[in-house]
């Protein structure tokens, strides 16, 4: 089986990946070379020339903008859909593929008519975001329905829809009335290099003790990921006697009152840069807990990264955030409605029983053995691949 790997990027060039998708575009690369890892030729067929704006688009974007303060986007227009899929027919024409796998999502497949079958391997349906992120949540009636109209046409001509949560699979059915025959679930891995053991996480989860419960919060939105509540999380523990430190990766911290010794701000850190790399592995090792009780979010590659280092993860029961964690066996996802006490009480009983804090850390690096890397993702994949051919 050779793939045609459809991406609008360019999947091995880490250089020029929009700023803004470097967690996508890093999933590309490494849903890539696993496959390529376990035999599998892929032809790459990306990137993408971006379709620029018309003059009639930038009218219409300035009058939603400035008359009725709505976000009108111009690449869901038909017209610029159709030919943003049709460069990837002569590209196609080069290889010999059996199939094509677009890890990204409906978009670059609308109006792709091409012989193979063709799979999409993506978080969540875009629509799901609408309403649920920032971006998507001030739609004209028109970039609306051209959003349906493109991800129903798209998904239909999909043979295979692989989902990293149930929730977006579910998702995906009911807004779409998809067949759930074609609908699969399998989550990604972890966007760094893992080649860790069963004996490096014992030494990793030996070297740390109970005396200081050290949490890290990572995430480039202080407010949707749910600092705020990450920061009253260490505040309260540390009221309640139990030594606690915050460390920030990705964001400042967005609080009123002066920042406190024991929260522990480091920027952005790039971990596409060895420098970078190591400093973030460091503090995947050094920490109790992942905090990140996002207020939306689909399936955050951070949990598997955490769960690598034998590291458990807090979150909450928010899109496919519950696929990824699974209450005592790597951590636990709480209600929105969550107190900040019900948080502290399960870290608390955990950090005052280390011996079970040290079980549920070994059970985290198992999920990550056992269903959160790309090798499982990609076995499993090409196996249900191939039973469409």
């Amino acid at each position: 089986m050779r793939i045609a790997y459809l991406t609008s990027y360019d999947v091995l060039d880490s250089s020029k990946w929009p700023k803004n998708q470097v967690g996508l575009c890093g999933a590309g690369y490494y849903l890539a070379k696993t496959l390529e890892s376990q035999s599998t030729p892929l032809d790459y067929v990306g990137s993408l020339k971006q379709i620029k704006p018309s003059l009639k688009h930038k009218l219409k974007w300035h009058l939603n903008q400035k008359l009725f303060k709505k976000d009108y986007f111009y690449f869901l227009e038909p017209s610029v859909l159709e030919a943003y899929s049709a460069q990837v027919l002569p590209k196609l024409a080069k290889f010999n593929s059996n199939v094509v796998l677009c890890p990204e999502n409906a978009i670059p497949l609308a109006y792709l008519e091409c012989q193979q079958p063709i799979v999409l391997w993506t978080d969540a349906p875009l629509s799901a975001s609408i309403n649920f992120y920032p971006w998507l949540s001030n739609l004209t009636q028109e970039t609306f329905n051209h959003l349906l109209a493109m991800e129903k046409l798209a998904f239909e001509k999909c043979q295979l829809l692989i989902f990293l949560s149930d929730w977006a699979a579910q998702t995906a059915i009911e807004t779409y009335g998809i067949n759930p025959a074609k609908v699969v679930v399998i989550p990604w891995g972890a966007n760094i290099e893992t080649n860790r053991n069963n004996e490096d996480i014992h030494n990793i989860v030996e070297a740390k003790n109970n005396k200081c419960c050290k949490l890290l919060f990572i995430g480039v939105d202080w407010f949707r990921k749910g600092g705020d509540i990450a920061f009253e999380i260490a505040k309260e523990l540390n009221s309640r006697g139990i030594e606690t430190e915050l460390s920030v990766l990705g964001c400042e911290p967005e609080i009123e009152v002066p920042l406190p010794k024991y929260v522990k701000t480091l920027g952005f850190i790039s971990k596409y840069t060895r420098e970078g790399l190591n400093k973030i592995n460091q503090l995947f090792t050094d920490s109790h807990f992942l905090v990140l009780p996002s207020r939306a979010d689909f399936s955050p590659h951070v949990f598997c990264e955490a769960n690598s280092f034998g590291l458990p993860c807090i979150g909450t029961q928010v899109g496919g955030i519950p696929t990824l964690i699974k209450h005592d066996f790597n951590g636990k996802t709480f209600s929105l409605r969550a107190s900040i006490s019900e948080y502290c009480n399960y870290i608390a009983t955990l950090m005052n029983n280390y011996s079970d804090y040290k079980t549920l850390a070994y059970s985290s690096f198992n999920e990550y053995q056992s269903r959160l890397n790309w090798s499982v993702a990609g076995q499993t994949a090409k196996k249900i691949i191939e039973g469409i051919l």
